[in-house]
């Protein structure tokens, strides 16, 4: 899979899976998703979905999917996989699949999904895919994941999340913004030591970590563990994907 995020929860496996799996509460916590809507089936067949992301005020993306689980495995884990796909012009994602899991690890969880697609618009469209949206949508599903452990653990809403998330990000931008103010008004005598400061406080701006209760990319995984890896390619139940057709 393209993109690979682990999350370590100390929640129970029966609350992460419903805060993940139900499209009311996912909605909630996942930045890549404003609606989550699941569509009429058969009883006994994979859940279709409907699922839609404002890029701009007034302009929604969507896409529909099918999804299907495993929630009593013997190993006490738990899968999720699912294919998914847009037919709207302005989607970068033509299709894709990916899966989730849940292992329990412990007093906590780890919950981890990898998914990959294959973009659209042609080689314009792969460019803008590797530099851009690919490292983009990595960094919102860490950010993403991170916030629904915060939910799980400390019982801080994504919508209380969201603002204290924005409220830390105009502190740091304010306090750039204010620093470099100075120097217009500033004596002569003390240009230089604002010429050091400036970018000194933007680097502290910019790396110093965000407060425990907000929400961080950084605090996830990007990759597999190397005891993943040495069991080669299990993590990925493709075997449940080979039961979900198109969408």
């Amino acid at each position: 899979m393209g993109l690979y995020v682990e999350a370590r929860i100390r929640a129970g496996i029966g609350e992460v899976w419903d805060r993940s799996q139900v499209p009311q509460q996912h909605q909630r916590w996942d930045l890549r998703f404003g609606e989550i809507d699941y569509l009429p089936c058969a009883p006994g067949e994979p859940q279709r979905f409907r699922y839609a992301t404002r890029v701009l005020p007034g302009l929604t993306v969507d896409g529909t999917g099918i999804s299907a689980g495993e929630r009593n495995r013997p190993d006490g884990t738990r899968t999720s996989a699912l294919r998914f796909a847009s037919a709207h012009p302005l989607s970068l994602i033509a299709e894709g699949r990916g899966y989730w899991r849940y292992v329990p690890d412990g007093e906590a969880l780890r919950f981890l999904t990898g998914y990959d697609y294959r973009p659209r618009w042609g080689r314009f469209g792969r460019v803008v895919d590797r530099f851009l949206f690919r490292p983009l949508m990595g960094w919102a599903t860490a950010w993403s994941f991170d916030r629904l452990r915060l939910w799980c653990e400390r019982g801080i809403t994504p919508e209380r999340s969201l603002r204290q998330a924005l409220a830390e990000l105009f502190v740091r931008v304010a306090a750039v913004v204010a620093t470099a103010a100075l120097a217009p008004v500033a004596p002569v005598a003390t240009l230089s030591v604002l010429a050091a400061t400036v970018p000194a406080v933007a680097a502290a701006a910019l790396l110093l970590p965000p407060l425990p209760t907000t929400p961080a990319a950084r605090r996830c995984l990007r990759h597999p563990p190397e005891r993943a890896a040495a069991r080669g390619r299990s993590t990925a139940p493709t075997a449940l994907l080979a039961t979900l057709e198109q969408p």
